[in-house]
């Protein structure tokens, strides 16, 4: 497999980007090759030894975060993610990583890739962890509002990307709401209760309140981008919260220390699983071409994991799936 990755994009950006690169080359057997595309004297910084697996492609342009997305890939033609797209659009890279701009990498895929014929709008699929494993969120931010269509397209998404990539059998799909009840919420969540409820080719298994989500009581959550951003900062917060507030418990003492120290294994364990790097990457679901969006604050082992996921979207065939799949439901519900 090929990655095309961002070298620029993100906080850390470009060492722990190229850092990442390298760990995902040693650890993935199955990379063929890693195009770093950014600055290239800033990138020669931080390559010590030759590599064949990897190439640098010069690009002179960032999209910053404060940038207005569209704006700045018109006037920024050599951007980073720009060039890095149009690697993946020409067939010489499988799939592009990025940590930058998730609104540059947006604009970038839209125009770039396309989007899949018959999605309306793309969305961003974001792996929550939960007590069941984890499980898919979707918008997490690539739509504040969002019609009624739009639910029901991320619905089906989702559910062939729970499917085909995080390999849950027969995914339930449930809606985000204020309430278990069908006719609880505003009018567009009332409306797209209706929408999934008829769909053939979903398992729809109604509302899910924000409560239910840590849960894991269903495998894909769907809502508008407003709210899954907020779900998904949320929970990030929370995870950092929950793990400051145990180092502040274990060292109150000489004995917690101890007991910590004993429960190092398990404690290891419990911040690996809230952790957001061990899931790597978010793909951009609905554009014709693999496009990962990470957290803005990746480092190399996000990174390395975001490489992962590229493949394993990849190597199920994602984007073809999704294809035949969505094709089936235009035809039978007339979405």
């Amino acid at each position: 497999m090929r990655i095309a990755l961002d070298a620029m994009g993100g906080d850390y950006a470009p060492q722990e980007i190229i850092k990442g690169a390298l760990e995902a080359l040693e650890a993935f057997p199955y990379l063929e090759k890693v195009f770093l595309v950014g600055q290239e004297e800033k990138i020669k910084d931080y390559i010590k030894n030759e590599n064949p697996k990897i190439e640098i492609v010069n690009a002179t342009e960032i999209i910053e975060m404060d940038d207005h997305p569209s704006i700045a890939y018109r006037r920024k033609k050599d951007a980073s993610i720009s060039v890095a797209t149009k690697l993946v659009k020409n067939g010489e890279a499988d799939a592009v990583v990025s940590a930058g701009s998730t609104g540059g990498q947006m604009v970038a895929a839209l125009f770039g890739l396309g989007r899949i014929k018959g999605v309306e709008r793309p969305a961003i699929g974001t792996v929550l962890p939960t007590l069941k494993g984890g499980k898919l969120l979707l918008d997490a931010g690539a739509n504040a509002d969002a019609k009624v269509k739009n639910l029901g397209q991320f619905a089906l998404m989702g559910s062939v990307y729970a499917e085909k990539v995080l390999g849950i059998t027969n995914p339930k799909v449930a809606l985000v709401n204020i309430g278990a009840e069908k006719t609880k919420g505003n009018e567009l969540s009332i409306k797209a209760y209706e929408l999934l409820e008829q769909m053939k080719t979903i398992n729809f298994v109604g509302n899910i309140e924000g409560r239910d989500i840590p849960q894991g009581k269903a495998d894909v959550f769907v809502c508008d981008g407003f709210v899954g951003n907020i779900i998904l900062k949320l929970a990030e917060g929370m995870a950092s919260a929950l793990g400051d507030l145990l180092k502040e418990e274990i060292n109150k003492s000489t004995r917690s220390k101890v007991g910590a120290a004993l429960m190092m294994p398990a404690l290891k364990s419990f911040k690996s699983r809230l952790d957001y790097a061990e899931y790597g990457g978010a793909p951009l679901l609905g554009v014709d071409g693999l496009s990962i969006i990470c957290h803005g604050s990746s480092k190399a082992k996000a990174i390395r994991n975001a490489i992962r996921v590229a493949y394993e979207c990849h190597n199920n065939k994602f984007v073809e799936t999704l294809k035949a799949n969505l094709q089936v439901e235009w035809i039978n519900n007339e979405l």
